[in-house]
Protein backbone atom coordinates (compact mmCIF):
# COMPACT_ATOMS: atom_id res chain seq x y z
CA UNK A 1 0.00 0.00 0.00
CA UNK A 2 3.31 2.10 0.23
CA UNK A 3 2.94 3.32 -3.52
CA UNK A 4 -0.67 4.43 -2.95
CA UNK A 5 0.23 6.88 0.06
CA UNK A 6 0.01 10.66 -1.00
CA UNK A 7 1.10 13.40 1.58
CA UNK A 8 -0.82 15.81 1.26
CA UNK A 9 0.36 19.84 2.37
CA UNK A 10 -2.13 22.39 2.87
CA UNK A 11 -5.92 22.15 1.40
CA UNK A 12 -7.05 20.68 -1.10
CA UNK A 13 -8.06 23.99 -2.81
CA UNK A 14 -4.57 25.38 -2.65
CA UNK A 15 -3.51 22.66 -5.37
CA UNK A 16 -4.21 23.92 -8.82
CA UNK A 17 -7.00 22.17 -11.37
CA UNK A 18 -5.12 21.26 -14.70
CA UNK A 19 -5.90 21.91 -17.96
CA UNK A 20 -6.36 18.75 -20.57
CA UNK A 21 -3.70 19.80 -22.24
CA UNK A 22 -1.39 19.76 -19.15
CA UNK A 23 -2.50 16.60 -17.70
CA UNK A 24 -1.65 14.80 -20.65
CA UNK A 25 1.53 16.32 -20.74
CA UNK A 26 2.18 15.42 -17.32
CA UNK A 27 0.74 12.30 -18.01
CA UNK A 28 2.74 11.23 -20.90
CA UNK A 29 6.07 12.82 -19.19
CA UNK A 30 5.15 10.40 -15.85
CA UNK A 31 5.00 7.29 -18.24
CA UNK A 32 8.11 8.04 -19.94
CA UNK A 33 10.09 8.86 -16.52
CA UNK A 34 8.38 7.42 -13.91
CA UNK A 35 9.30 10.02 -11.92
CA UNK A 36 7.30 9.85 -8.85
CA UNK A 37 6.97 13.87 -8.05
CA UNK A 38 5.34 13.71 -11.58
CA UNK A 39 2.93 11.57 -10.24
CA UNK A 40 2.33 12.91 -6.81
CA UNK A 41 1.78 16.34 -8.89
CA UNK A 42 -0.76 14.73 -10.85
CA UNK A 43 -2.69 12.66 -8.19
CA UNK A 44 -3.00 16.32 -5.75
CA UNK A 45 -4.24 18.64 -9.08
CA UNK A 46 -7.11 15.65 -8.81
CA UNK A 47 -8.14 15.49 -5.46
CA UNK A 48 -11.03 17.48 -6.00
CA UNK A 49 -12.01 14.91 -8.41
CA UNK A 50 -12.20 11.87 -5.72
CA UNK A 51 -13.56 14.32 -3.27
CA UNK A 52 -16.41 14.97 -5.39
CA UNK A 53 -17.09 11.08 -5.79
CA UNK A 54 -16.68 10.37 -1.98
CA UNK A 55 -19.41 13.50 -1.06
CA UNK A 56 -21.41 11.23 -3.42
CA UNK A 57 -21.10 8.05 -1.10
CA UNK A 58 -20.84 9.89 2.36
CA UNK A 59 -23.74 8.60 3.33
CA UNK A 60 -23.12 4.91 3.09
CA UNK A 61 -19.89 4.75 5.46
CA UNK A 62 -18.81 6.54 8.51
CA UNK A 63 -15.17 6.58 7.47
CA UNK A 64 -14.75 8.79 5.20
CA UNK A 65 -10.99 9.23 5.28
CA UNK A 66 -10.58 5.85 4.24
CA UNK A 67 -12.78 5.70 1.43
CA UNK A 68 -11.12 9.14 0.17
CA UNK A 69 -8.13 6.62 0.31
CA UNK A 70 -9.29 4.01 -1.69
CA UNK A 71 -10.36 6.22 -4.17
CA UNK A 72 -6.83 7.93 -4.27
CA UNK A 73 -5.64 4.26 -5.51
CA UNK A 74 -7.98 4.46 -8.35
CA UNK A 75 -6.61 7.70 -9.22
CA UNK A 76 -3.43 6.28 -9.06
CA UNK A 77 -4.40 3.38 -11.18
CA UNK A 78 -5.99 5.94 -13.94
CA UNK A 79 -2.71 7.47 -14.15
CA UNK A 80 -0.16 4.38 -14.41
CA UNK A 81 -2.77 3.18 -17.19
CA UNK A 82 -4.02 5.90 -19.21
CA UNK A 83 -3.84 5.73 -22.99
CA UNK A 84 -3.22 9.55 -24.01
CA UNK A 85 -3.86 9.04 -27.30
CA UNK A 86 -7.06 8.28 -27.14
CA UNK A 87 -9.37 10.98 -28.02
CA UNK A 88 -10.83 10.90 -24.66
CA UNK A 89 -10.71 13.01 -21.54
CA UNK A 90 -8.54 12.10 -18.42
CA UNK A 91 -11.82 12.79 -15.80
CA UNK A 92 -13.79 10.67 -18.36
CA UNK A 93 -11.68 7.44 -17.69
CA UNK A 94 -10.67 7.93 -14.24
CA UNK A 95 -14.37 8.57 -12.89
CA UNK A 96 -15.27 4.40 -13.47
CA UNK A 97 -11.82 3.55 -11.40
CA UNK A 98 -12.14 5.36 -8.69
CA UNK A 99 -16.15 4.85 -7.96
CA UNK A 100 -14.73 0.88 -8.52
CA UNK A 101 -12.54 0.90 -5.41
CA UNK A 102 -15.08 2.73 -3.61
CA UNK A 103 -17.82 0.51 -4.58
CA UNK A 104 -15.42 -2.54 -3.53
CA UNK A 105 -14.81 -1.19 -0.15
CA UNK A 106 -17.93 -0.31 0.76
CA UNK A 107 -19.02 -3.99 -0.85
CA UNK A 108 -16.13 -5.58 1.63
CA UNK A 109 -17.34 -3.19 4.42
CA UNK A 110 -21.14 -4.24 4.10
CA UNK A 111 -22.64 -5.11 7.06
CA UNK A 112 -24.87 -7.62 4.88
CA UNK A 113 -23.37 -10.98 4.60
CA UNK A 114 -22.82 -11.78 0.91
CA UNK A 115 -21.85 -15.36 -0.43
CA UNK A 116 -17.79 -15.38 -0.99
CA UNK A 117 -18.50 -16.63 -4.68
CA UNK A 118 -21.08 -13.71 -5.83
CA UNK A 119 -18.39 -11.12 -3.98
CA UNK A 120 -15.47 -12.54 -5.82
CA UNK A 121 -17.64 -12.61 -9.03
CA UNK A 122 -18.28 -9.00 -8.74
CA UNK A 123 -14.88 -8.39 -8.15
CA UNK A 124 -13.47 -10.13 -11.25
CA UNK A 125 -16.25 -8.02 -13.19
CA UNK A 126 -14.86 -5.15 -11.87
CA UNK A 127 -11.20 -6.13 -13.05
CA UNK A 128 -12.57 -7.10 -16.41
CA UNK A 129 -14.33 -3.66 -16.86
CA UNK A 130 -11.72 -2.06 -16.10
CA UNK A 131 -9.85 -3.39 -18.90
CA UNK A 132 -12.65 -3.03 -21.34
CA UNK A 133 -12.93 0.68 -20.43
CA UNK A 134 -9.18 0.95 -21.13
CA UNK A 135 -10.07 -0.32 -24.19
CA UNK A 136 -12.72 0.90 -25.53
CA UNK A 137 -13.28 4.25 -23.65
CA UNK A 138 -16.74 2.83 -22.47
CA UNK A 139 -18.28 0.57 -19.89
CA UNK A 140 -18.98 -2.75 -20.42
CA UNK A 141 -22.76 -3.99 -20.84
CA UNK A 142 -23.59 -6.97 -18.34
CA UNK A 143 -23.89 -8.55 -21.51
CA UNK A 144 -20.37 -8.28 -22.83
CA UNK A 145 -19.32 -9.01 -19.51
CA UNK A 146 -20.86 -12.21 -18.69
CA UNK A 147 -19.59 -13.35 -22.05
CA UNK A 148 -16.31 -12.47 -21.23
CA UNK A 149 -16.71 -14.13 -18.02
CA UNK A 150 -18.76 -16.84 -19.39
CA UNK A 151 -21.27 -16.95 -16.80
CA UNK A 152 -24.87 -16.67 -17.20
CA UNK A 153 -25.82 -13.24 -17.26
CA UNK A 154 -28.51 -12.97 -14.48
CA UNK A 155 -25.70 -15.15 -12.08
CA UNK A 156 -23.69 -11.38 -13.04
CA UNK A 157 -26.50 -9.41 -12.42
CA UNK A 158 -26.58 -10.69 -8.78
CA UNK A 159 -23.38 -9.99 -8.04
CA UNK A 160 -23.09 -6.90 -9.32
CA UNK A 161 -26.22 -5.69 -7.77
CA UNK A 162 -24.37 -7.10 -4.22
CA UNK A 163 -21.96 -4.24 -5.33
CA UNK A 164 -25.10 -1.68 -4.45
CA UNK A 165 -25.97 -0.71 -1.08
CA UNK A 166 -29.44 -0.16 0.25
CA UNK A 167 -30.33 3.62 0.45
CA UNK A 168 -33.93 5.17 1.32
CA UNK A 169 -35.48 7.37 -2.01
CA UNK A 170 -36.35 9.74 0.97
CA UNK A 171 -32.34 10.32 1.47
CA UNK A 172 -31.33 13.32 1.18
CA UNK A 173 -28.50 14.54 -1.15
CA UNK A 174 -26.55 17.53 -2.39
CA UNK A 175 -27.32 19.39 -5.07
CA UNK A 176 -24.77 21.41 -6.56
CA UNK A 177 -24.21 23.42 -4.27
CA UNK A 178 -28.26 24.46 -3.84
CA UNK A 179 -29.13 23.04 -1.09
CA UNK A 180 -30.26 19.28 0.19
CA UNK A 181 -32.79 17.27 -2.56
CA UNK A 182 -34.21 13.95 -1.96
CA UNK A 183 -33.09 11.00 -3.60
CA UNK A 184 -36.57 10.17 -5.53
CA UNK A 185 -36.62 13.58 -7.15
CA UNK A 186 -33.85 12.63 -9.06
CA UNK A 187 -34.87 9.22 -10.92
CA UNK A 188 -34.88 10.11 -14.73
CA UNK A 189 -38.03 10.08 -16.56
CA UNK A 190 -37.60 8.43 -20.08
CA UNK A 191 -39.94 10.66 -21.23
CA UNK A 192 -38.46 14.25 -20.18
CA UNK A 193 -34.93 12.85 -20.40
CA UNK A 194 -31.77 12.53 -23.29
CA UNK A 195 -31.23 8.96 -21.73
CA UNK A 196 -32.04 6.92 -24.76
CA UNK A 197 -29.91 9.58 -27.21
CA UNK A 198 -27.50 7.39 -28.99
CA UNK A 199 -26.96 9.07 -31.91
CA UNK A 200 -23.93 11.36 -31.91
CA UNK A 201 -24.55 12.61 -34.86
CA UNK A 202 -28.24 14.09 -34.15
CA UNK A 203 -26.83 15.67 -30.88
CA UNK A 204 -24.37 17.14 -32.64
CA UNK A 205 -27.14 18.56 -34.90
CA UNK A 206 -29.25 19.83 -32.40
CA UNK A 207 -26.45 21.38 -30.66
CA UNK A 208 -25.97 24.02 -33.63
CA UNK A 209 -29.63 25.65 -32.89
CA UNK A 210 -28.65 26.68 -29.28
CA UNK A 211 -27.79 30.22 -28.66
CA UNK A 212 -24.02 31.16 -27.72
CA UNK A 213 -24.11 31.39 -24.07
CA UNK A 214 -26.65 27.82 -24.48
CA UNK A 215 -23.82 26.45 -26.32
CA UNK A 216 -21.25 27.26 -23.91
CA UNK A 217 -22.67 25.91 -20.88
CA UNK A 218 -23.70 23.00 -22.23
CA UNK A 219 -20.07 22.41 -23.81
CA UNK A 220 -18.45 22.95 -20.38
CA UNK A 221 -20.88 20.68 -18.32
CA UNK A 222 -21.36 17.69 -19.83
CA UNK A 223 -17.84 18.19 -22.18
CA UNK A 224 -15.46 19.74 -19.90
CA UNK A 225 -16.94 18.54 -16.73
CA UNK A 226 -17.62 21.69 -15.29
CA UNK A 227 -19.77 22.41 -12.02
CA UNK A 228 -22.30 24.70 -12.20
CA UNK A 229 -20.05 26.81 -9.44
CA UNK A 230 -17.35 26.81 -11.65
CA UNK A 231 -18.99 28.10 -15.05
CA UNK A 232 -21.16 30.80 -13.05
CA UNK A 233 -17.56 32.27 -11.76
CA UNK A 234 -15.60 31.95 -15.80
CA UNK A 235 -19.58 33.86 -17.16
CA UNK A 236 -19.36 36.24 -14.06
CA UNK A 237 -23.33 35.53 -13.42
CA UNK A 238 -24.94 33.63 -10.91
CA UNK A 239 -25.47 30.05 -10.35
CA UNK A 240 -28.67 30.23 -10.45
CA UNK A 241 -28.46 31.55 -14.04
CA UNK A 242 -26.74 28.98 -15.02
CA UNK A 243 -29.27 26.22 -13.95
CA UNK A 244 -31.56 28.03 -15.34
CA UNK A 245 -29.69 28.51 -18.65
CA UNK A 246 -28.98 24.64 -18.57
CA UNK A 247 -32.05 23.50 -18.27
CA UNK A 248 -33.74 26.24 -21.11
CA UNK A 249 -30.67 24.71 -23.31
CA UNK A 250 -31.82 21.01 -22.75
CA UNK A 251 -34.96 21.64 -23.20
CA UNK A 252 -34.32 23.12 -26.65
CA UNK A 253 -32.11 19.99 -27.55
CA UNK A 254 -35.19 18.07 -26.65
CA UNK A 255 -37.66 19.76 -28.75
CA UNK A 256 -35.00 19.59 -31.41
CA UNK A 257 -34.10 15.74 -31.15
CA UNK A 258 -37.69 14.37 -30.63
Amino acid sequence: MAKYTVEMVGNIQDYPKLTHQQTMEKINEYHQTKKEDIKEELVLCNLKLVLSLVQKYHQRTNNLDDLFQVGIIGLIKSIENFDTSLNVRFSTYAVPLIIGEMKRYLRDNSPLRIPRSIRDLAYKAMLENEKYIKSYDKDASTKELSHLLKVDESLLVEALSSTHNVTSLSQEIQNDGNGQIEMVTQIPNPKNELDHINDYMDLKQAIRHLDQKEKQIINQRYFQDLTQSEIAKELFISQAQVSRIEKQALAHLKKYMS
